[in-house]
């Protein structure tokens, strides 16, 4: 006795009464060429109206006078490197990096640790005032930076800590903690808490598992609040003009005010230097951009 196999028939697409099949409509989230071309057009728009300060910044640098930004068009006959040449050799340029990399990664580090034990333990642990202590961090974010200069100035003298890179590195962390503790504590809402019962089950203590299980997990979380921290120190200018006395500890932002005099500024100096100080944030943001887009993503799903 044989069987016989019906195959099913393979769906065809609708046709109309005259029998000719139709075509499927472009979906929702499908564009036409109209509309590819009109989003390609606006972001490269967008990417040249982002470029043109950094273009025009290191056009200007290249200007031999001070007073050749009053003047472009005459920079292109005249283009020189001797701007560079200046501030690396005839200006405390590698000291302002020394102490803007100590006080950056240093407030990048501590800033990270103290931000994500903050929000991990806001997100997990149940304890009074849990909630009271992220809306206390958020109401530090409303003084203006005018207001906390004099108190703070004078807690770290007769702590000792003016002129010092652990006092400027606290102030900065100060400052950026609160925004990385609520960024860090939303992205670990992210996180399942099966994980962190997988780990008790383990055996890990709470801080075991927050360090061999979330800190890996939360890697694009923890870059956004690495950038932030970083930024933040680096181009900070009130702090560092304050609490920074001696000429050697100055920070890059501090040290651009060198090139301006009471009568003039040297603004060929100041956009070489300027420059220069792009170089370190543009390495910085290679290093972490990987995680940025979905750190700043992730943070936002749960409050």
């Amino acid at each position: 006795m044989s069987t016989t196999t019906l195959d099913a028939p393979t769906p065809s697409a609708p046709a109309d009464a005259a029998g000719t099949p139709r075509r499927r409509g472009r979906g929702r989230d499908e564009r036409g060429p109209l509309g590819s071309v009109l989003l390609h057009g606006g972001l490269i728009v967008a990417g040249l109206i982002a470029l043109a300060p950094v273009a025009w910044l290191v056009f200007l640098s290249l200007g031999p006078d001070k007073n050749d930004y009053l003047h472009p068009g005459n920079i292109a006959g005249r283009m020189t490197f001797s701007n560079y040449t200046f501030v690396l050799e005839h200006t405390g340029f590698f000291d302002w990096l020394r102490s803007t990399l100590i006080v950056s990664l240093g407030t990048t580090v501590i800033g990270v640790l103290v931000a994500a034990s903050t929000g991990y333990a806001v997100s997990r642990m149940r304890f009074p005032g849990h909630k009271q202590l992220m809306w206390v961090l958020l109401l530090t974010q409303a003084f203006p930076i005018a207001v906390l200069i004099v108190p703070m100035y004078e807690i770290f003298s007769r702590l000792g800590l003016i002129d010092s890179y652990l006092g400027l590195i606290l102030i900065y962390c100060s400052t950026a903690v609160p925004y990385s503790a609520w960024l860090l504590k939303g992205y670990f809402d992210t996180i399942p808490f099966e994980i962190d019962e997988a780990g008790r089950v383990d055996g890990l203590s709470p801080f075991g598992t927050f360090v061999r299980l979330i800190l890996p997990l939360a890697r694009p979380g923890l870059a956004v609040a690495a950038f932030y921290n970083f930024i933040t120190a680096f181009g900070e200018v009130a702090f560092a003009s304050t609490f920074m006395l001696d000429d050697s500890k100055y920070t890059f932002a501090v040290g651009l005010q060198s090139f301006v005099s009471e009568h003039d500024a040297q603004w060929n100096y100041m956009a070489a230097t300027a420059v220069l100080i792009a170089i370190p944030v543009s390495v910085f943001f290679y290093l972490v951009q990987k995680n940025l887009v979905t750190g700043l993503t992730a943070g936002g799903t749960k409050g």
